[in-house]
């Protein structure tokens, strides 16, 4: 079967289609005949050996797939071949099947895309964890969204607003603060290009303590990380929740001073390890993303689609920070 692989380290110029041999379910296993794979970030570090996870080579990148049931293992209930899922398989998703741990597999509605399927999971999956479980988020609750424009930060401001909140997005661009104000932001900040010196950090807190106004930010989800991080912790506040999601920016090194002086929580999202860990509440977290995506107040905003054979330059465009929205690769 065809695939995009994998088959030295490298970036996205090194990818080539090829074949793998077509999957077979285990024990556990559902066979998905994948029409849509959607790119994330992991994907952008696993070609080059930098993510947690190293897959032996040659290996398909691509860890978000939609799709229909083609074969069920051994021990496997509740799926059926010829069902429409979205599922998570770490990688393989830019091949035309997959195998995938039925647990983490779930049915589509019936009305959803299977586009919109393939976005759903990674992007809306950590917002509602990072949201509910981390930061208990409440109705009122004055909300920071750094990374507004990518896939998780619109997932991120859909949520904050469906549940409640008053969100500011925090982008790099003019043309990224209309994508995060049309997904909902009520106030959008545009920070400058790292690095910054003291000056220019000082700025930016500035930037953020006018956007939060005299209490400051109960909430902070930080999708960037670098020199953005620190400016947005001094407008956090008191008692508030910073939310590390992730570090396209690199990763943040915090003076701890301030975290006493707001008294605030720093709190690590790992979403793959809750799901993998709490499997249950993760499954009610998805069951609520459907019911919130049919009352149409979430919706993946897909900037763009590619085929299997250009899958390479969506990940590439993912890599430089230059994507908005989601990417999905149709199969």
């Amino acid at each position: 079967m065809r695939a995009l692989l994998s088959t030295a380290s490298g970036g996205p110029e090194t990818l080539v289609m090829g074949e793998l041999p077509e999957p077979v379910a285990g024990p556990g296993q559902v066979v998905v005949a994948v029409k849509a794979c959607s790119i994330n970030f992991p994907d952008t570090l696993m070609i080059v050996d930098l993510y947690q996870f190293k897959p032996e080579r040659p290996f398909a990148p691509g860890g978000e797939i939609a799709g229909v049931v083609e074969a069920i293992g051994d021990g496997v209930s509740g799926f059926a071949v010829g069902d429409r899922v979205i599922g998570l398989c770490g990688n393989g998703g830019l091949t035309e099947k997959v195998a995938v741990a039925a647990f983490n597999c779930f049915k589509m509605p019936d009305a959803m895309s299977f586009e919109d399927g393939a976005s759903l999971l990674m992007t809306y999956g950590t917002s509602i964890h990072a949201l509910k479980d981390r930061g208990h988020m409440k109705s009122g609750d004055n909300v920071l969204v750094l990374g507004g424009a990518g896939g998780i930060g619109i997932s991120a401001i859909e949520l904050a607003k469906a549940y409640g909140g008053r969100v500011v997005a925090g982008v790099s661009s003019d043309a990224k603060a209309a994508i995060a104000r049309e997904a909902g932001a009520d106030e959008v900040v545009v920070y400058p290009h790292q690095p910054f010196d003291k000056d220019q950090s000082k700025a930016v807190a500035e930037m953020f303590k006018a956007a939060a106004g005299r209490d400051g930010f109960n909430i902070i989800y930080d999708t960037v990380g670098g020199d953005y991080s620190e400016p947005a912790v001094r407008s956090i506040a008191w008692e508030g929740k910073f939310l590390v999601v992730g570090f396209p920016a690199g990763i943040a090194k915090l003076p701890l001073n301030l975290t006493l002086l707001k008294s605030c929580d720093v709190c690590g999202v790992f979403w793959g390890a809750f799901a993998a860990r709490t499997p249950q509440r993760n499954h009610a977290n998805v069951a609520e993303l459907f019911d919130l995506y049919a009352a149409g107040k979430i919706k993946p905003r897909i900037s763009e689609t590619f085929d299997l054979a250009n899958a390479g330059t969506a990940i590439a465009r993912l890599g430089d920070r230059a994507a908005v929205g989601k990417l999905v690769v149709r199969i």
